[in-house]
């Protein structure tokens, strides 16, 4: 059958998983009366929450006797690491660009890798039918964006379509029919090439490995597109690194073509299709799998590298154990080995000592979702506060700075850049206005954006949008102030009671609500000065043999604050860890002991 392999991609929110939904319906991957969910592409329970895409995912349709594969692919450039390898596996992309935003930061992130591998977008703009929608200036700035990415002649001349993917039309024409998606299928057929690899079939059979998941039944399969040759069920291949040294030797058990929605087993896959094997011990992503008689190994994407890292520790709080039944440093050791295999974008190190390890990646966004799945599995963790990572460039220290892009209403503008430009050492590069919003692209420090999302957010009164992506090394811009307050510390052990709370009010914002257990050491609130302050959340009222009028009001507490995961551990400073178990996030001090607080802090001075 004739092929095609297309990824999705786009920025974060521009319509990628719901554009999917549409194609397979449209091309009768579902029955008529099948309850299909919304957004189907979105498997994941975190993904369904969230209304992200976290993991790229393959499924196939049919189209006038042609099959294409398609792969949707995430918009934040945190999962970056899937969108640069699922694009050495496909031969065209769909770029589709919300006709009222028009190219965002993501766009840029993910067009550049598309334009480097030589690949010939093809763009839709999306949501054409919003009242806000400019669509000829979308277009507009997507063809600055491709000269500005160094395309080609062949790239500048790409054709481009008007789409609404929620009312499931896309036309040439943005005043056309608008009635379906058979033209967006007939521009894919005859735009995108069909895989090189089908002039080699006779060849013997090689794949570049481009995802790992793993199965209750058949255990762990990777997923990639066949380069050379054809590959039967039962036949006996080796896994070569990227290197060229054999690590694995064995048979395959299975192999899953993508149908739709699900994935069924086929007999034998020729060269251009995107499958996924099972039967390997060893071998793993960016790993080469091939016939015995092969020895050079496929050349794998570079990927870029991490620019932040944050420590998992154990959990070793007078509560640990008390929700989570996986808490032993083995354990989480494990699961982040077992998680830096399949995300290629992670790495794991052991720290001295064994109890904790440091967990680098590509941002906040990144390690809260895997937190939070952690979580979920039944761990119990002590998280650190995420540090940047420097390097060493030509003998001179650089860090990483990112392109930070935001929209806000004209009132904010002001706050916002004198936030990114005075306290945090960004560079303003363009300011632009245009019916009531600003729209800020500023070039700040990683450093300086850690934390600062939910002081942006009150800052614009929550309307403000803001969209970070790696932008370059820079050389270190100096000491950046962290958080200006201090903090309530616990000085007991036991459960807050709701009279010494409502008497603490007066000193801070309280993070805990009353009947909430407590522990020596734990911060359970912000104090309203910039030192840290030890206070007793027990201490209950004094009952007394008079009883005077108003003695016994009830006690009404002011609201305390909920932290969200990404909130608390960006709230929290150098000294100081998050306690995440199943059912709890707790912020403490690092040494819960007053004394050894003190130790630490003469010895850091």
């Amino acid at each position: 059958m004739d092929l095609r392999n297309i990824a999705i991609i786009a920025h974060v929110d521009h319509g990628k998983t719901t554009l999917v939904d549409e194609l397979l319906k449209q091309s009768g991957s579902f029955r008529e009366n099948q309850a299909v969910a919304e957004r189907a592409m979105d498997s994941n329970d975190l993904e369904r929450e969230r209304g992200i895409t976290i993991l790229a995912k393959a499924t196939s349709v049919e189209w006038k006797g042609k099959r294409v594969n398609i792969v949707d692919t995430p918009g934040h450039a945190d999962f970056g690491g899937e969108v640069e390898r699922i694009l050495s596996m496909v031969d065209g992309v769909v770029l589709l660009v919300d006709a009222a935003e028009g190219p965002m930061p993501q766009t840029k992130f993910v067009t550049s890798k598309a334009l480097a591998l030589g690949l010939r977008p093809i763009v839709v703009l999306n949501k054409v039918d919003k009242p806000d929608a400019e669509p000829d200036r979308a277009l507009d700035e997507v063809f600055d964006l491709f000269a500005s990415l160094d395309a080609d002649d062949d790239q500048l001349d790409f054709p481009h379509m008007y789409a609404s993917g929620r009312s499931g039309w896309a036309d040439h024409q943005l005043d056309g029919p608008r009635k379906d998606l058979s033209a967006l299928f007939d521009l894919i057929v005859d735009h995108v090439p069909a895989p090189r690899q089908l002039a080699h079939v006779s060849e013997d059979f090689s794949m570049l490995a481009t995802t790992l998941s793993a199965d209750p039944f058949l255990g762990r399969l990777l997923t990639g597109r066949i380069e050379t040759g054809t590959l039967k069920t039962g036949a006996t291949v080796k896994g070569l690194s990227r290197l060229g040294e054999q690590i694995d030797h064995f048979r395959v058990s299975k192999i899953l073509a993508f149908r739709g929605l699900s994935q069924q087993p086929v007999d034998e896959a020729h060269a251009g299709d995107i499958v996924s094997i099972a039967g390997m011990q060893k071998a793993t992503v960016a790993d080469t799998i091939c016939a015995l008689a092969v020895d050079d190994p496929i050349p794998a994407q570079p990927i870029d590298p991490p620019t932040i890292s944050v420590t998992f520790g154990i959990n070793d709080s007078p509560l640990a154990g008390r929700d989570g039944k996986k808490v032993q440093s083995r354990v989480i050791r494990d699961r982040l080995m077992k998680e830096a295999e399949s995300n290629v974008a992670i790495q794991v190190k052991d720290t001295p000592g064994g109890e904790a390890f440091e967990v680098a990646g590509r941002g906040e966004l990144q390690m809260g979702v895997l937190i939070e799945n952690m979580r979920r599995e039944g761990f119990e963790l002590s998280i650190s506060r995420p540090q940047v990572l420097f390097r060493e460039l030509n003998g001179e220290r650089v860090e990483p700075i990112e392109e930070v892009t935001i929209d806000v209403d004209d009132e904010y503008s002001g706050a916002v850049i004198e936030k990114l430009t005075g306290v945090r050492k960004g560079e303003l590069a363009e300011m632009r206005q245009n019916a009531g919003k600003t729209r800020i692209i500023a070039h700040v420090p990683s450093r300086g954006l850690i934390g600062y999302h939910g002081e942006f957010l009150t800052d614009t009164r929550g309307t403000g949008v803001l969209n970070r992506v790696f932008h370059e090394w820079a050389p270190h811009k100096g000491p950046i102030p962290g958080r200006r307050a201090g903090v309530l510390i616990s000085m007991e052990n036991g459960t807050s009671v709701a009279y010494a709370l409502w008497n603490l009010e007066e000193r801070g914002r309280m993070f805990i609500g009353a009947q909430a257990p407590v522990y020596q050491g734990m911060v359970i609130g912000e104090h309203s000065r910039d030192n840290d302050l030890e206070v007793n959340p027990l201490k209950g009222k004094k009952l007394t043999n008079v009883r005077a009028s108003g003695t016994d009001d009830a006690v009404r507490l002011t609201p305390h604050i909920e932290f969200s995961l990404e909130e608390a551990i960006a709230y929290i400073d150098d000294d100081e860890l998050v306690e995440v178990t199943p059912n709890a996030i707790r912020l403490r001090k690092r040494f819960l002991d007053p004394h050894e607080r003190k130790r630490q802090a003469r010895a850091g001075n």
